[in-house]
Order: C-alpha cells, then structure tokens, then sequence
C-alpha cells in the first residue's frame, strides 16, 4: 500500500493514483493531510498570502492580566511555561514585539535553551517613530542575533542610521493615522518578502489585539497562571476581551496540557 497526501493539482495527481492502481499498487490518499498542512502552514501562507503564519502567544493571569499596573514585574506562568515558550522561540522564524514592551521590559528576545541558544529567531519590533534606545539589550546584541527594526517613512533618519551602526536592519512601511501605528499587513508582507515564514507575535496587549482585530492570527498559544493580578493589571487583549479569542468561532481549540501550575491551550483558526 502506497499512502499520499493530496497533491494540490488534483488532474495531476490523479494520472499518477491511476498508473499506480493500474500496477496493481493501492493508494491510499489523503493519510497524514492535515498533519502535513499544520507542519507546513508557514510556507502555504506565505506563497499564497505573501505573509508568515502568525503565531500569537499570550500569557495570562487567573484573572486575563498580562502584567500588573505601572508594568511592574509579575510572575504570571512558571519555570515549565517558559521553557514550553523559549522552545517555541525555537520553533519560529520570527518573534514581534511592539516598541511599549521594549521600553517596558527590556527584553532580550532570544532562545535560552541548553543547546539551543542558534536556534534564537530574528527578534523584531513595531517602532513608528524609532524610539528604540541604543542602550537597549536589542541594540546591545544586534550582532550576535538579527534585529529588524519596522518604522515609518517619516522616522527620523539618524536615529535610523545609529540603529544600523549598531547592527541592526530598519525596515520602512507604511503607516496607519488611526490608530497610530504601523500597517500591519504592510509588516507581514515586508517580512514575508525576507523568507519568514513562522512569526511569533509576543509583545504587549496592543500589539495582540491589533492582530486580533485585523484577522491576522492564525493560531494562539494561551497560557494561563494560576494567580490573580488584580483589577488594575494589564488586560490580555487591551480593549478586547480576551473571548474574542476563547469564545469567538473564528478559532477552534487544538489541544491543551498542562505544565506544573499552569495550562496552555492552543487554538487555531477554524477554517
């Protein structure tokens, strides 16, 4: 028995069932289809789209907080958790962040990994106006790991040239007047255009629901602790609700686990 996945050709490809049949072969087809598009869904999208497939990961509190009031540091998800994440950052071509986390956090953005530390993605930030510091460890460690910087056509021209002096590559696209920003299927096609094919969106409740809203997430990875942050924390989804996710039918539920505390659910579109 010979097993196949369809050919997107289905003329083609039944020809070639025929002859085998014909030889006295079975075929069997379509075994391992959807495996074979889930696995292969970064490349799908970007030739038929011209944009990667758009992973959005959201850590969440007991009570759809992202983070506590002011962005004052909070464990939200355990050690278990953030191992699942870096392998994920492993997994992706990409990972995107806005300039507010960047300025909030100062995060590093890489794969920490035993072993794994190559496998780090090409770490990019939303940056209308490049206010990203060179200070930053972004900036700090452009060399050792690729750092896009997506601004605008009217940022100012020397922060961009300081930026490229330190290692990193500024993107111009286009931008939005409302809400201000950066446009973001203009983003996807820009990356798409340099070979990214699996981007992991992770930065800020803005950000998130900016993909949210303009449909252009494919799937989510929700992990959620078990603690409370409380009423003045930082929503998931900024001014959306965190069931334009969970309960909307535009997603469906993949699978779920659990690690140590917490749980992390994975959906993804429901066509």
């Amino acid at each position: 028995m010979v097993s196949a996945i369809e050919d997107p050709n289905p003329e083609v490809a039944g020809q070639g069932h025929a002859k085998l049949r014909a030889a006295g072969i079975s075929v069997d087809v379509g075994l391992g289809a959807a495996e074979a598009a889930h696995d292969h869904a970064g490349h799908f999208r970007r030739i038929r789209e011209k944009r990667p497939h758009v992973i959005l990961k959201l850590a969440v509190s007991a009570d759809d907080k992202i983070g506590a009031a002011g962005h004052k540091p909070v464990a939200i998800t355990g050690e278990a958790a953030k191992t699942r994440v870096h392998l994920l950052r492993a997994q992706s071509d990409a990972i995107l962040v806005g300039i507010g986390t960047v300025l909030a956090d100062d995060p590093v953005l890489t794969c920490r990994l035993p072993g794994m530390e190559a496998l780090a993605p090409v770490r990019v930030v939303l940056d209308r106006a490049l206010r990203l510091p060179g200070t930053s460890k972004l900036v700090q460690s452009a060399r050792q790991t690729p750092l896009w910087v997506m601004t605008s056509d009217f940022a100012d021209a020397p922060a961009a040239m300081k930026l490229g002096a330190a290692g990193a590559q500024v993107m111009r696209v286009a931008a939005t007047a409302k809400p201000p920003g950066l446009d973001l299927p203009a983003v996807l096609h820009a990356l798409s255009d340099k070979g990214i094919t699996r981007l992991m969106v992770e930065g800020g409740s803005r950000i998130a629901s900016s993909f949210v809203a303009a449909d252009l997430v494919d799937e989510i990875w929700l992990l959620r602790g078990p603690d409370k942050v409380g009423t003045d924390g930082i929503p998931a989804l900024d001014a959306l609700p965190l069931s334009a996710i969970t309960g909307s039918p535009a997603f469906k539920t993949r699978g779920s686990e659990t690690l140590q505390r917490d749980t992390l659910t994975i959906y993804e579109r429901a066509v």
